[in-house]
């Protein structure tokens, strides 16, 4: 089984997911939230890695509501562009919303165990409002653009929560990552890991924008994180 369809919370859609499964009795879950690219090959192979390592993993198609089953390269500057535009028209609030609804459907397709998020871009921006509006167990964002703006959010982290930050990210620059360690730095369930002199999608599974020692390093700790926190 490679795809899911979900629910919406208010009954007025259903979308589909990739899912991928462990060869095992899962150990726990793991959403993965997809960057602006869609549920493209690089997610995917997330979540087929987080399936090897014992997880169930899912990535739902938050684009569903504008264009179904979208997948662009990052690395094709047309696709970039048609990304931006998504992202444009892209509701957040309602993607949360989303993701709150996969994250309750593969909890009861494991029994009722715990399950993490994990984003990329978009979704590591997604990533922390998720830890900040649900009941996830765990939360890993990697690079999130705007977290500046969500640290009114911080004090409904209850679970642990992850940031991967890259050190020259021309999303989010100096004074916005020094807003997110002033804003976070003190806050008992998050951990904060600084990448210098990477970029934006240093751990993207390929192309052009990976950074091979970064995203091992990154991935190393995520693994770990979730191994704490999953079990």
């Amino acid at each position: 089984m490679t795809s899911l369809t979900i629910d919406t919370p208010d009954g007025s859609g259903r979308f589909d997911a990739y899912l991928a499964q462990p060869g095992e009795t899962p150990r726990a879950a793991v959403v993965v939230i997809q960057e602006i690219f869609g549920v493209n090959a690089g997610i995917r192979a997330k979540c087929d890695a987080l399936a090897r390592a014992g997880y169930l993993a899912v990535a739902p198609d938050l684009f569903w509501r504008l264009e179904p089953g979208v997948q662009l390269d990052p690395d094709v500057e047309p696709e970039f562009q048609r990304a931006l535009g998504l992202m444009g028209r892209f509701d957040q609030a309602l993607g949360v919303a989303d993701i709150e609804a996969t994250i309750r459907a593969v909890r009861a397709l494991i029994g009722g165990g715990k399950v993490g998020v994990v984003g990329y871009c978009l979704g590591g921006r997604l990533a922390y409002m998720t830890a900040a509006r649900t009941d996830v167990d765990a939360s890993v964002g990697y690079y999130g653009v705007g977290l500046e703006g969500l640290l009114g959010e911080k004090h409904a982290v209850a679970k642990p929560l992850l940031l991967h930050i890259a050190g020259e990210d021309h999303f989010v620059g100096k004074d916005a990552q020094a807003a997110i360690h002033a804003g976070l730095d003190d806050h008992p369930r998050v951990t904060i890991h600084d990448y210098p002199g990477e970029d934006h999608g240093f751990a993207a599974q390929g192309g052009r924008r990976r950074s091979e020692e970064a995203a091992r390093l990154a991935d190393e700790r995520t693994a770990d994180f979730f191994a704490r926190h999953l079990a």
